[in-house]
């Protein structure tokens, strides 16, 4: 029989380590115990600064106990298959651990039996890993925990030295092994699974007292809202004692004149430049009852009202055109505390862009920008762009993707796709507008011919094959219509064969 390979001094050796395990099993109960209790009498004294963490210990406390109470089912059920569900129930009803009185300890196919064939070393494996990416979860802040967390539960690939190859970790765990070897195998688990509760739980504690203040003296500091401050605006400062004992009520002084119990100290800027202040704050020293006073100084800018305007498409302003604008005033990150208005024409927003259109006949146009700033609005200045029409956009012949103007063109250049007159500012223009050619005269071999729409008639094409390098196509009278439905007669366009 393949029991009889496992020596009984091997088999009495893995029962000496499950005792051992028991034994510290039952000292990490104890002290996991005494630290549920501490966490809780500090949460029943200061709730609000423990609660967090107190709700955290628990949630660890109830996986922990579901983690470690199916390791012990899965115990059971191996000792079932190596010995007799009666005599496991014999044990428990006399409340005597049964899985440490297996007499098939010895079993080399039990353990596969249930943990590979049947699936629950695959279940096991996932609720450790569940378990473990909690727990280390919980240690964010502490790198060393949560990587001692990840390696003492670890659930990677083992090796299986039957096959001599890489296996699954319920495989490399549990294949050909002793049922006396696996019970302890997995005590070893419930002492892990109790190691790491107290670990966290005692991490947990910890946190509770992380975010208090430890000082050895006291300063006075001064909080402003902000350094600069537009003239009309309120400068706005919060001046504190650090470490001030919360039964203790400082006096606030600034220039000599004492302000408010908040030391809340705020004051209309009504020049600009660069102002300083000092003044103290006066407590009474803890030790000695005596009042005692820390002085302070602090200083801002005060600055003229401003914005920032930038046309992102020309540097004058067109009439007729869209011209698209970025409007926005330093310290206003909220697009909806800005108003825009225009005097000689009109705004409206558009996603984060501005559209500024002139009105017609207008010559100037005015932009005004206004913010609200310490909760009310503020004029942040104005800038006047003139106006000029747009300009003629100009004419191009197009083929092959490509905008050709006056001058040499191949044959077959110039009949591709029937020939299409275009009109634009041209690759390099600052304007990018839909302009449609609408008609065109075409002068070919001595002929004139006229074209309505952007292509060459069928009647020109065949004038234009009988021509020979050198000869030329005249467009003349090329009109095309823009934005606003304006026509444009554009410059004659002239191309000639190579």
């Amino acid at each position: 029989m393949l029991a009889l390979n496992v020596s009984t001094d091997i088999l009495n050796g893995f029962t000496l380590v499950d005792n051992s395990l028991h034994s510290s099993i039952a000292a990490s109960d104890k002290r996991n115990a005494k630290l549920y209790q501490d966490f809780k009498a500090a949460n029943d004294d200061n709730p609000e600064k423990t609660q967090e963490w107190f709700d955290k210990a628990k949630e660890v406390k109830l996986r922990a106990d579901s983690l470690y109470n199916y390791i012990q089912n899965f115990k059971e059920q191996i000792a079932i298959l190596a010995d007799s569900k009666k005599k496991v129930e014999e044990l428990k009803a006399q409340g005597i651990d049964p899985t440490q009185h297996i007499e098939g300890n010895s079993n080399l196919d039990v353990t596969g039996q249930y943990a590979i064939v049947q699936g629950h070393g695959m279940e096991l494996k996932e609720l450790v890993a569940y378990y473990r990416d909690y727990a280390a979860g919980l240690a964010e802040n502490d790198a060393e925990l949560r990587n001692s967390i990840q390696q003492t539960l670890a659930t990677e690939r083992g090796y299986n030295a039957h096959e001599k190859d890489s296996c699954d970790w319920e495989v490399a765990v549990f294949d050909g092994m002793p049922v006396g070897a696996s019970v302890t195998i997995l005590t070893k688990m419930q002492n892990d699974v109790r190691s790491t509760e107290s670990q966290v739980v005692q991490y947990l504690m910890d946190r509770t007292d992380a975010g208090d203040l430890r000082v050895n003296k006291l300063n006075a500091y001064v909080i402003p809202n902000s350094n600069s401050v537009i003239r009309g605006g309120k400068y706005t400062a919060q001046i504190i004692l650090a470490a001030v004992d919360s039964t203790q009520r400082p006096e606030y002084y600034i220039e000599g004149q004492r302000i408010n119990d908040q030391g809340l100290y705020e004051v209309t800027a009504s020049s600009e430049g660069h102002k300083k202040y000092s003044g103290w704050i006066s407590y009474q020293n803890p030790s000695t009852g005596e009042m005692e006073n820390l002085s302070f100084q602090s200083e801002y800018d005060v600055i003229p009202p401003a914005m920032t305007i930038s046309n992102t498409d020309l540097n004058i302003m067109y009439r007729g055109y869209d011209n698209n604008f970025t409007i926005s005033v330093p310290g206003v990150t909220d697009d909806s505390k800005i108003k825009v208005s225009v005097s000689g024409g009109s705004a409206r927003r558009q996603g984060k862009a501005w559209i500024i259109k002139p009105s017609e006949g207008a010559k100037t146009v005015t932009i005004t920008v206004d913010a609200e700033k310490d909760g009310r609005m503020q004029r942040m200045g104005s800038q006047d762009y003139r106006v000029k029409a747009l300009p003629d956009p100009q004419a191009f012949f197009s083929a092959r993707e490509k905008e050709y103007a006056s001058g040499n063109i191949a044959l077959s250049t110039l009949t591709h796709n029937s020939g299409v007159v275009t009109a634009s500012y041209g690759p390099d223009g600052l304007l990018n507008l839909p302009f449609k050619v609408t008609s065109f005269r075409a002068i070919i071999n001595g002929m004139t011919t006229n074209s309505q729409g952007n292509k060459f008639t069928p009647d020109q094409i065949n004038q234009i094959n009988k021509l020979k390098k050198g000869g030329m196509v005249v467009l003349q009278d090329i009109r095309a219509v823009g934005p606003g439905g304006q026509e444009k007669r554009l410059a004659p366009l002239v191309l000639t064969l190579n």
